[in-house]
C-alpha cells in the first residue's frame, strides 16, 4: 500500500477490523519512510452496478466519485469522515441488493440527500442545490421553508 502522504511502497498494518456492517476491512497503517499514520478500507468487489445518467448515458458505478461528493457537499460542515464512509457504505449496500444491476443516477441522489437531511441541514441543502440544479434564491428559500416544516 501506497503511503498517502510521501507515496513510499513500504507501509506496515498496525490494526486490522471489521467495519460494523461487516463489508470492509478497516486498517489502520504506518508508512516506514515517513511514520505517519493512514486509515484504508478493503471491500470485495461484487455484482457491477450500472448508473443511468439523466442524459441516458450509462456508466460504471463509482464509490469514489460519491464520496467525493459528499465531501464536497460537507466541506467545511461538521462532519466527520467516518459518519461519510458510513453513509457511502450504506448506499452502496442498498444499490447492491437491488433486483436490478442498473439504478438510475436520480435514486443516488435521493440516497444522498435522505441521510445528508439527519446528518447536517446545511449540508443537505448545498448538495440539493446542485443535485437538483437550483437556479435562484426562490430555490433555496423554498427547500429551507420545507425543512423547517419538518423540524
Amino acid at each position: 500500500m501506497q503511503c498517502p502522504y510521501c507515496h513510499h511502497d513500504d507501509t506496515s498494518v498496525l490494526e486490522s477490523r471489521i467495519t460494523a456492517e461487516g463489508g470492509a476491512m478497516r486498517r489502520r497503517r504506518e508508512c516506514v519512510k515517513c511514520n505517519k499514520r493512514f486509515t484504508t478500507y478493503e471491500r470485495a468487489e461484487g455484482v457491477d452496478i450500472r448508473v443511468v445518467k439523466k442524459t441516458g448515458k450509462i456508466e460504471d458505478f463509482d464509490r469514489e466519485k460519491l464520496k467525493r461528493g459528499v465531501m464536497k457537499a460537507t466541506w467545511k460542515r461538521p462532519v466527520t469522515m467516518e459518519q461519510i464512509e458510513t453513509m457511502v457504505d450504506e448506499i452502496e449496500r442498498i444499490l447492491r441488493r437491488k433486483t436490478t444491476t442498473e439504478v438510475r443516477s436520480w435514486e443516488i441522489g435521493n440516497l444522498v440527500i435522505n441521510r445528508l437531511k439527519k446528518i447536517d441541514p446545511l449540508a443537505y441543502l448545498l448538495f440539493a442545490s446542485v443535485y437538483r440544479e437550483f437556479e435562484n434564491l426562490s430555490d433555496f428559500e423554498e427547500e429551507i421553508k420545507k425543512l423547517k416544516e419538518t423540524e
